[in-house]
């Protein structure tokens, strides 16, 4: 009876083999389970390069004159679609774009940053929605993510995880780039699989983070080619380009000096006659009036122009770089016999960024407060844009013509949010060449159209968890026939209260105020067959056209949990006081050593008063370095004992306050105490110092901002500053000589409440956001 259960049981549980088992080896038939059909030599490798902030017009062959000859020419040999949409923003569309399903219906309203408390935003994909690459590495496929993820809540990215929505659990078997939204591009926060690693060298000995994104793209498909041959891979890379900060190597930024001083005006003219002339748009297409906020060229200061020009110069600078590190990958590819099979597509996730406001900045964090450059001392600084010790973001200004011919911007739905370059390369499976599709395409009918090339369905289930349908449509229909009707039902789309619909080629389109009711949003309808660019409104004259679409956005929204509608952005920047999240009580205990924390697991020192204590030692008194460093070169906040002094610099964009303790500090093990109390963001703040219960000093800052660190490359370190480092009083790392044994970091919220941004930033971005 017992052998007779144990028997059962084991078969039912062993693997299903297929060969014979007698007594002996001898006796017995062997058999091996067959290679996926995917083995065989003649599968098509599939590369999705994903740009980052890049607008309609930007690239070369859609109208620009900023060098993108790589790219160009894979167009030129490939496909281009005029008529592509994403969702308007960065996380939304990656979560689109790996799964074919609408970005609400996945949990991704907005940035993976949020997460108020709806199934429509958790900050990371639906277990129910399969990514792509869960779906190719299933059907044999070896895959790899690089670059920019951002699918995963932010707090949950420390070396603690929880690891459940990083790459490699989501389906991808290498993963190496960076987990957030953005980071710095000399001084990266970098991920190698399932742990945080330093950048291989400086920017002192050439690194640039493009590069070395390339670099390690090459290594992978290059160690699994040497291996498996006939495997075909998934190389899914999403660019740091060209989202801020735009930096680039030197000669890049200097290759452009004068080629856009006649103005963003006569540039967006001359780029719009260039689309015309390739036939990216219809030759009735109109070009759009300024955007409200932009000024006339000619009406800007000459400084203004200035600090304009090489914004712009920075960015094309960084996507000339981009470019010659994709033609990198290109070459690579076509010397090892693996570009003609291999379906390549390059896109952008939402159209160019308006976050540089009207006068653009040297430092991306200005922006937020609003802390604009001081445009008479602006020649001090200019050589510095695009360098290693700047952050910069582009204006308005510069932002529309990087959307030629379309209005508004990223994160609105308006074309010049959601409409968005594509290009198709792949000799094995597209006869027709250099051809311009306008068929409407959307971001959710990527992964279709890929699994229909590769003869593959979308699975009901995966891993014994139902799956969401796939919303979008293949539209490899596309390929053959340039003059083919579109073949494909209506489009919703939805940010930040923004709404749209697309249905046989008409949009009705409103841009939503932020904290104005819902029902007050003006709705605009335009008939695209007749109205590329958006600037003739028909809603007065078509009303019954208007009402039809509208009603079809409110069934599209209820197919899709895009309620309910939210308006806030920023906002949800805060950090999760939700019970059980690390920020719960603003209270933290550290015991190095430890790795470093990323800026959402970092203590929001931006957000109120605060005190760190740290019990500490120190065997002689030559013992110095870091004990507490956030931040990089244009802002951030470093604890630190140099000349047996104990010191504080806190750099408010490169205005460096420096504090010392008025009495050398002790050998042997003492406590550490630093106490922060201000007024608030933009106000004043006040550092007192305390060794072993004993004032020993402290000073005034002048200014305290809302993140010191800024957008990435502002990793939180104990006993070191081995990224860029935040102040000039040391050079990086600085690593603590003593031992800190432990640290403990209290936060109390500004009695005026823990807002992150300033009101005037608020109004600003209701008003033209």
């Amino acid at each position: 009876m017992i052998r007779e259960f144990g028997s059962k049981y084991l078969t039912s549980y062993r693997e299903q083999f297929q060969g014979e088992i007698g007594r002996t080896f001898k006796e017995s038939k062997p058999w091996w389970p067959e290679l996926p059909s995917s083995h065989d030599g003649k599968t098509p490798n599939v590369v999705v390069i994903l740009f980052d902030d890049t607008g309609f017009s930007h690239l070369g062959c859609y109208g620009s004159n900023i060098n993108t000859e790589n790219i160009d020419a894979l167009a030129s040999n490939g496909l281009r679609y005029s008529n592509f949409h994403t969702t308007a923003l960065c996380s939304p569309t990656r979560a689109s774009l790996l799964t074919g399903r609408n970005h609400h219906a996945v949990g991704m309203r907005g940035l993976a940053n949020y997460d108020p408390g709806f199934p429509n935003m958790r900050g990371a994909v639906s277990k129910n929605a399969a990514t792509l690459g869960e779906i190719l590495q299933e059907s044999g496929y070896a895959t790899f993510a690089v670059g920019k993820w951002h699918l995963n809540p932010v707090e949950e990215a420390s070396a603690a995880g929880p690891f459940d929505d990083w790459p490699l659990q989501r389906g991808f078997d290498r993963y190496y780039g960076f987990l957030g939204g953005a980071t710095d591009q000399f001084y990266p926060e970098l991920t190698y699989d399932n742990h945080h690693v330093y950048p291989p060298t400086t920017p002192e000995n050439g690194y640039h983070l493009t590069e070395d994104l390339i670099d390690q793209s090459i290594t992978f498909i290059n160690d699994q080619k040497s291996i498996y041959p006939k495997q075909p891979f998934f190389l899914y890379m999403g660019l740091s380009a060209t989202h801020s900060p735009h930096q680039a190597p030197k000669s890049y930024i200097d290759k452009y000096k004068g080629q856009f001083d006649a103005g963003w005006d006569h540039v967006r003219d001359e780029w719009f006659a260039k689309q015309l002339e390739l036939g990216i748009v219809p030759a009735d297409t109109e070009l759009a009036p300024r955007n409200p906020g932009v000024d006339s060229w000619s009406n800007l200061s000459e400084n203004a122009q200035k600090l304009a020009l090489k914004l712009q110069e920075s960015f094309a600078g960084f996507l000339d770089h981009t470019d010659d590190q994709i033609g990198r990958l290109v070459d690579y590819l076509s010397s090892s016999g693996e570009l003609d099979n291999t379906i390549f597509l390059v896109l952008s996730d939402n159209g160019a960024s308006q976050e540089g406001g009207a006068q653009g900045v040297s430092d991306e964090g200005r922006f937020n407060h609003p802390l604009l450059d001081n445009l008479d001392t602006i020649d001090s600084i200019l050589e510095e844009i695009g360098s290693p010790v700047s952050s910069p973001n582009y204006p308005w200004g510069w932002a529309q013509a990087g959307n030629t011919p379309l209005k508004w911007y990223k994160s609105t739905t308006h074309a010049g949010g959601v409409r968005d370059p594509l290009i198709i390369h792949w000799p094995a499976g597209i006869k027709a060449v250099g051809e311009i599709r306008d068929q409407f395409t959307h971001v959710t009918d990527i992964v279709p159209t890929i699994l229909n090339l590769l003869s593959l369905d979308a699975p009901e289930s995966y891993k014994g968890i139902p799956q969401i349908p796939v919303t979008g449509e293949s539209f490899a229909y596309t390929f053959e026939d340039r003059d083919i009707a579109t073949e494909r039902g209506p489009q919703y789309f939805e940010m930040f209260g923004h709404r749209a619909i697309w249905a046989e080629n008409w949009k009705a389109v409103s841009r939503h105020r932020k904290n104005d009711t819902y029902s007050d949003d003006d709705w605009e309808l335009y008939n695209l067959n007749e109205d590329f660019s958006e600037c003739n409104n028909l809603s007065n004259e078509r009303p019954e056209k208007l009402r039809e679409l509208i009603d079809i956005w409110w069934i599209e929204a209820g197919k899709n949990d895009v309620l309910p509608l939210d308006d806030r952005s920023f906002q949800l920047l805060a950090p999760s006081r939700r019970p059980g999240a690390i920020h719960e009580n603003l209270r933290y205990r550290y015991v190095p050593p430890l790795s470093r924390l990323t800026q959402d697991t970092s203590p929001p020192m931006g957000m109120g008063e605060w005190t760190l204590c740290a019990d500490i030692e120190r065997d002689q008194e030559d013992q110095d370095g870091v004990i507490f460093a956030r931040g990089k070169r244009t802002s951030g906040l470093s604890l630190f004992i140099q000349d047996n002094f104990l010191a504080f610099d806190y750099n408010a964009f490169r205005q460096i306050t420096k504090i010392r303790s008025d009495i050398q500090c002790p050998t042997g093990r003492f406590e550490i105490i630093i106490q922060m109390t201000g007024s608030g963001i933009g106000g004043t703040g006040e550092v007192s110092f305390v060794v072993n219960g004993e004032p020993v000093g402290g000073g005034v800052i002048p200014l305290l901002i809302r993140n010191p660190g800024g957008a990435g490359g502002n990793a939180t370190s104990i006993g070191i500053d081995a990224l860029s480092p935040v102040t000039d009083s040391y050079e990086a790392p600085f690593s603590f000589t003593g031992k800190i044994h432990k640290m403990e970091v209290e936060i109390q919220p500004y009695a005026t409440g823990s807002r992150l941004v300033s009101k005037d930033f608020d109004d600003i971005y209701a008003t033209n956001l």
